[in-house]
């Protein structure tokens, strides 16, 4: 044992005694030598308490350690978990949209709406097809683009609303009504991604940033008839590549009215799945390199197979199964103020603050604002979100009652909608199964109503909806529900006008009877 010498000055004996200490206490320097004040350094300053790190730190996730501001092992392991966890929430909540068009192109290519062939809703859309809140009014037509092996040509047909979209639900451009042929149909030529060939004369072009879009049209019933619509889309709508210019095409179509197939996507760890084939059949930068790195941050990377561990996982299992929670809330349980058309009722806007984009007036995203749209609907089009009187459709949705509550399929409701709904073409309301988004399933084919229905009215004009499992006696206009399962309610303006804008015209809330 070292022995000090009493002979030294005072200062100095008190200094090797200290010297002596730090040594024997070895790994437990810092706190041994806790006399030692800070203020004795020639370079030390005050440090500010809150930019420290306490050796101890109760959280959430439990006490984190640190050893000076450094982790322990255990709880480095732990926040990795919780950034796994959080990170795969993130991308399912953001790759919604993406997800949404795989699972589109699975079912068009299951039923053969690929390769030119368009799939048409010769009798309307009815509910044996799983279709995110799909209308029972428009004549629905649509098939994939692949643009994988050059240029593709539509020819578009007069008085259809259409649009294509890419593959991570972006708008590219609109035919159509809303378009640039403005409703007089046109040949529009769609180029990849990259394409540096000529462009002929003659089209109306698009550039989407990714090979796999996604083309719908909406045809008009005349009079409640889908007939002249789906002759119109037959007659004119055509689709084939641009080295086919010149040739004759046959109409090539396939009726979807009455078939049984899933367009909507997972909510399990298959969604990833999911996920990866756009990754990786798309251009790495096709959704820019914040999104882009975020998914490869759970190992969704372009040219690498995904094939997490057992643990990541188990961790990215939990983050599909709070994710599908967090949009099941966004989406049914709103917490924006904003979503509500009128701030006292419960009937809900799709397009929180009006943008196709959901930017804010400052250029931000809001992305609830967008997870509440794609995890409940398809189409995205600047026509669906701007307010344009007498032009294009407006859409209100109700997922809880007047007093709050979720709709039960036991019980029986009523919506009173007012006299002279303000729109110049017609209004529908449809019912939707929340667990699949889609139309309700029940003996009913179509489980909706419309103007074009013409609807006993009372005599104000106003007209009775019911909701229930059997119908109510009485009940002249009635929409049948399943017991035991909840579903909830899309309201339709076409042409909506001036009134449903500055809401001088409301429509009130459903009423449990």
């Amino acid at each position: 044992m070292h022995r000090l010498s009493t002979s030294q000055p005072a200062e100095m004996r008190r200094g090797k005694a200290l010297s002596a200490a730090c040594l024997a206490a070895g790994a437990l320097l810092l706190s041994a030598c806790t006399t030692v004040s800070p203020s004795s350094y020639d370079m030390t300053t005050k440090v500010p308490q809150q930019i420290t790190t306490p050796e101890l730190v109760d959280t959430r996730l439990g006490t984190l350690k640190f050893f000076d501001g450094i982790p322990t092992a255990a709880t480095a392991k732990k926040v990795y978990e919780q950034l796994d966890f959080s990170r795969g929430i993130e991308v399912f909540l953001n790759g919604i949209p993406g997800a949404s068009l795989v699972a589109m192109r699975r079912g068009l290519r299951e039923v053969g709406a690929v390769d030119g062939t368009i799939g048409i809703y010769d009798d309307l859309l009815d509910s044996k097809s799983l279709l995110l809140t799909g209308n029972t009014e428009s004549v629905y037509a649509m098939t994939w683009i692949d643009l994988t092996k050059g240029p593709v040509v539509v020819e578009s047909p007069p008085n259809v609303l259409g649009v294509l979209d890419d593959f991570w639900f972006r708008y590219v451009i609109d035919l159509g009504n809303a378009g640039p042929d403005k409703g007089q149909g046109g040949k529009f030529l769609i180029l990849p991604p990259g394409y540096k060939g000529e462009v002929p004369p003659g089209y109306f072009v698009a550039r989407p940033a990714t090979f796999n879009n996604w083309l719908i049209w909406r045809g008009f019933a005349v009079n409640g008839d889908p007939k002249p619509a789906a002759e119109n889309i037959r007659r004119s709508a055509r689709v084939y590549p641009l080295s086919e210019t010149g040739q004759a095409h046959a109409p090539k179509f396939v009726n979807l009215s009455g078939r049984s197939f899933n367009t909507v996507h997972a909510n399990d760890f298959s969604f990833y799945g999911e996920l990866n084939e756009i990754i990786q059949e798309e251009p790495e930068d096709s959704f820019g390199p914040d999104m882009m790195g975020l998914f490869n941050s759970i190992g969704l990377v372009k040219g690498q197979p995904f094939e997490p561990d057992g643990s990541m996982k188990r961790l990215l299992t939990d983050s599909v199964a709070v994710g599908n929670a967090l949009a099941r809330s966004i989406d049914f349980r709103n917490r924006d103020k904003r979503a509500r058309i009128y701030p006292d009722g419960n009937w809900n806007t799709p397009f929180i603050g009006g943008s196709y984009e959901w930017l804010t007036p400052g250029g931000a995203r809001n992305f609830d604002a967008r997870t509440m749209f794609f995890y409940a609907a398809t189409v995205n089009t600047p026509a669906m979100a701007v307010a344009m009187p007498g032009v294009g459709s407006q859409y209100a949705v109700s997922n809880l009652d007047v007093t709050g509550r979720p709709f039960d399929g036991n019980n029986v409701y009523r919506l009173r909608i007012p006299a002279n709904v303000p729109v110049k073409d017609f209004w529908s309301v449809a019912v939707y199964d929340p667990q699949t988004r889609s139309l309700l399933q029940t003996d009913q084919r179509f489980p909706s109503l419309s103007s074009n229905t013409q609807p006993k009215a009372n005599a104000d004009g106003s007209v009775d909806v019911y909701f229930s499992g059997k119908r109510p006696e009485g009940a002249a206009n009635w929409i049948q529900t399943v017991p035991g399962k909840s579903w909830f309610a899309i309201f339709r303006l076409y042409g909506p006008l001036a009134p449903w804008f500055d809401k001088r015209w409301r429509l009130p809330d459903i009423e449990p009877l």
